[in-house]
């Protein structure tokens, strides 16, 4: 799939076809949000293939820097992403993707959310701890993955 070419700063910043920018390792960040609820589940990369195959097929594609190459969400661990709505912000160098949970999860360590922790701090002061906000994990990434390390996990799906 061929994008449009990036257009003059008012075709990219208020026109209405996608121009999207991808860095100079052809990378685009993407936010992805549950459908529902809007809560972020993860932070993910596409290049031109991942964010076309994407948007052929409705579920949720990305460039895996750990591994360098194309991977469609779940397909180890079964925790696939169907994607709803794709949105792009206003100088179209980052996405986000509204996307349905098959499996009830995002996070290749079991949890639903990557963002399953939270930074104990105030203003000016913390003590670097991180506070868990899920208790549990929704599947047991050792045995989606058929390893069990964590380690060799987290670059299954990285």
């Amino acid at each position: 799939m061929d994008f449009p070419a990036r257009g003059s700063v008012m075709e990219i910043e208020e026109g209405r076809r996608l121009m999207p920018l991808f860095d100079e390792r052809g990378l685009i960040p993407v936010v992805v949000q549950d459908h529902a609820s809007g809560e972020v589940l993860m932070l993910g990369w596409m290049n031109r293939d991942a964010l076309a195959l994407t948007i052929q097929t409705g579920w949720a594609h990305y460039w895996s820097r750990s591994r360098q190459r194309l991977w469609r969400k779940g397909e180890q661990s079964g925790q696939a992403q169907r994607v709803r709505r794709i949105l792009i912000d206003d100088d179209q160098d980052c996405l986000l993707l509204a996307v349905e949970l098959t499996g009830g999860a995002s996070c290749h360590v079991g949890y639903r959310s990557c963002f399953f922790r939270e930074l104990h701090w105030s203003p000016g002061a913390t003590d670097f701890g991180l506070v868990y906000l899920e208790q549990s994990k929704v599947y047991d990434p050792a045995v989606a993955y058929g390893q069990g390390s964590q380690t060799a996990v987290k670059e299954a799906e990285a």
